[in-house]
């Protein structure tokens, strides 16, 4: 997959910019700005060049059959919201958090936009699935303008949610998604 990752960018004139910081062995990465479907190929091309085993979650329902073995193949891992004996279903966020504490390695790849429309509010998910798990958030972003995919902030989530989304938002308004009237204003 690295080879192919290469002979994307070379193609296509990108470059690879960055990497894990260093320590850095579980993390919540906001991929940013999500404006277009090429966004999955050039980011996994991306992570593969800077060797950052990065992982996407979707629905169990969705991994069957060869649709499900190309999926887990690009990284996809499935969300199993398994109910707790005499509890209630786990909520994505919650199945997400327990993952990250029973893992040794796991970067989760999160669209904090949640659409690649313009999002002028990110949804939180992903600073709770951070705060819960104790791990950092990764910011990998796509700049489009420049043709440059790289790893920009590590932020430490304090419970300043609403500080801390905009200072990670701040970051993003310094590069350009494929389509920039839908990127982060």
């Amino acid at each position: 997959m690295k080879l192919l990752a290469r002979i994307i960018f070379w193609i296509t004139g990108w470059k690879a910019q960055g990497g894990m910081p260093d320590g850095v062995k579980k993390a919540v990465l906001i991929a940013i700005p999500h404006t277009s479907n090429w966004d999955l190929l050039y980011a996994r091309a991306a992570f593969y060049l800077m060797d950052i085993p990065v992982k996407f979650t979707i629905k169990k329902e969705v991994m069957v059959g060869p649709l499900g073995w190309l999926i887990k193949a690009l990284g996809g891992i499935s969300i199993d919201r398994k109910r707790l004996p005499g509890k209630r279903k786990l909520t994505y966020t919650e199945s997400m958090i327990q993952m990250l504490k029973e893992s040794d390695e796991l970067v989760i790849m999160v669209t904090p936009e949640g659409t690649r429309k313009h999002a002028p509010k990110w949804k939180s998910g992903f600073y709770h699935i951070a705060l819960g798990a104790e791990v950092p958030i990764l910011v990998g972003y796509l700049d489009y303008k420049n043709k440059i995919a790289g790893i920009g902030p590590c932020l430490y989530p304090n419970g300043e949610m609403n500080a801390q989304i905009e200072e990670l938002m701040a970051f993003g308004r310094t590069v350009e998604g494929k389509y920039p009237d839908q990127g982060i204003r």
